[in-house]
């Protein structure tokens, strides 16, 4: 066998090692931590481990000496060490058990796939005008509301929109829990939902223009 093929036979390969943890700290960091893993002797594996954490502090200096990164740190080491290190610690390890705990699943608001042009806020605001009591406060928030799902139309539709429609939209939604005669008042107008900003005509753009043109060169005049 040449040398080129026994230094390619000694080739250690990233998919025939030993999967990393924490792939951050790289891999010379988790031989370290292996061999700590593997000592026997208490006192010889505190100083592994202290020697370990120093490293690996120094990746971030600034915040090596603030106590709850001092804690992260021994979790992330402890992580690495499969939690086979047999050593005391001046922070309390978070349980292996409690890190391989899968996190509640989140309730996110859903809308009919046809509705969602309307936003995911759409659905709260909903859920507490139906929770309110009857009264002036509800009837303002149902107006509100409906007034925002026309806005809301409106962004993908420009031009126009009944608002039997917006109503309509606000019964399904609701699951009928609010009717269109819960809206006391007619909704707001298209241009009521929009600022209109102010643009300078041509003339008047030109006018000011020259103006200062004029003023400037009068100036030079002088």
């Amino acid at each position: 066998m040449s040398q080129i093929e026994t230094l390619v036979a000694d080739l250690e390969y990233n998919t025939e090692r030993k999967q990393m943890a924490i792939p951050e700290y790289g891999r010379h960091i988790q031989k370290m931590v292996d061999y700590a893993v593997s000592l026997t002797d208490k006192e010889k594996q505190e100083q592994a481990v202290e020697n370990i954490l120093y490293v690996m502090g120094n990746l971030n200096p600034h915040l090596r000496d603030v106590p709850d990164f001092q804690h992260k740190l021994w979790d992330q080491l402890f992580i690495m060490a499969d939690f086979k290190l047999n050593i005391d610690t001046p922070f309390e390890i978070t349980p292996k058990e409690k890190l391989d705990e899968r996190p509640e699943k989140l309730e996110y608001p859903q809308l009919d796939a046809k509705y969602r042009f309307y936003g995911k806020n759409l659905k709260t605001m909903i859920d507490v005008a139906i929770s309110w009591e009857a009264g002036e406060d509800k009837d303002r928030l149902i107006q509100t509301t409906a007034n925002h799902m026309k806005k809301c139309f409106l962004n993908w539709n420009k031009d126009t929109v009944d608002d039997a429609v917006i109503l309509k939209h606000l019964e399904d939604i609701s699951k009928g829990k609010i009717k269109a005669s819960d809206v006391k008042e007619p909704l707001a107008a298209r241009e009521a939902l929009y600022f209109q900003k102010k643009t300078v005509s041509h003339s008047k753009k030109s006018k000011k223009n020259g103006k200062s043109k004029n003023y400037k060169s009068n100036k030079y005049r002088r």
